[in-house]
């Protein structure tokens, strides 16, 4: 199918130093330039980030430090991406949360005031969420094969549960060994694995204030238990010690966990807290 296009189409995607729109910076940006006439043009670009790309960045896309050390700065690209994106709508994939964000910044840190609320931005994303419902009515036909009104009352709590228990029930069925060839496709009938599976973050509290991080030995390397787990604990994910440790934050500066606890943070953060400051004490 050919895009109906009024002016040119940017799809694009970025990898970057982290999430942090504020701190992290673009490592390469890829796009696709689609013309109205059907006309094509591809760019690949690496960026230097001006700062070092962290261990589990260069894990997760296999670009290093040392990859991008002679690439241009964003600086340096900035004035020809903003010729090349003028008059242009932007596509991506959770772009809209992201990508264009993080662009915009980059482009701002340039002084080039890139301005993208005059184009059209599309996320595939959020069309893939909106046309593909997520939510237990869905769920519940995909797996159970019935439209849930058909069984059950809209909006009732033991309603719900009851849908929620059969959905559970067909999801293992669908991703058994007994119903799925490849290896990758099978779910264990395993609470603790479902349990682990079912996790989305590494929060420690559920508003992410604190998160687990793995623990690394004199080398950086990520130190595994007897189990040959990886070892994590918890650190801040936000503020001035964000990135550090809890235990070592509340050792060194004691006034810090009476203040988490006056402030405005969740009763949940303020449970997590205490509970991490005990276990310090030798407390439970």
């Amino acid at each position: 199918m050919k895009l109906n296009l009024t002016r040119p189409l940017i799809v694009f995607d970025l990898e970057t130093t982290g999430l942090d729109l504020v701190n992290d910076r673009i490592i390469q940006i890829s796009y696709i330039k689609i013309y109205p006439d059907g006309k094509e043009e591809r760019e690949n670009l690496f960026v230097y980030p001006e700062k070092p790309i962290p261990d589990e960045v260069s894990e997760l896309t296999g670009i290093t430090t040392d990859l991008v050390e002679d690439a241009p700065t964003f600086g340096e690209l900035a004035p020809r991406l903003n010729e090349v994106f003028k008059g242009c709508d932007f596509a991506g994939f959770n772009s809209n949360h992201f990508d264009i964000p993080m662009l915009a910044e980059e482009f701002l840190r340039a002084e080039i005031d890139f301005d993208f609320s005059s184009v059209r931005l599309i996320d595939a994303q959020t069309i893939f969420h909106k046309m593909e419902k997520r939510n237990l009515a869905a769920a519940y036909k995909f797996y159970c094969g019935r439209k849930m009104e058909d069984d059950f009352a809209a909006h009732r709590a033991d309603q719900d549960a009851e849908a929620t228990y059969r959905v559970l029930l067909g999801e293992l069925e669908t991703y058994s060994e007994a119903n799925q060839e490849e290896p990758e496709r099978v779910l264990p009938n395993d609470m603790d694995y479902l349990a682990e599976f079912s996790k989305n973050n590494d929060n420690v509290d559920f508003a992410g204030r604190i998160v687990w991080r793995p623990v690394l030995d004199s080398k950086g390397n990520e130190m595994l238990d007897a189990k040959g787990k990886v070892i994590k604990k918890e650190y801040f994910n936000f503020g001035k010690y964000k990135g550090c440790a809890v235990d070592d934050v509340l050792q060194r500066d004691p006034g810090y966990y009476s203040w988490m606890i006056q402030a405005d943070f969740t009763n949940n953060t303020k449970q997590v807290l205490t509970r991490i400051r005990l276990k310090g004490f030798g407390g439970r």
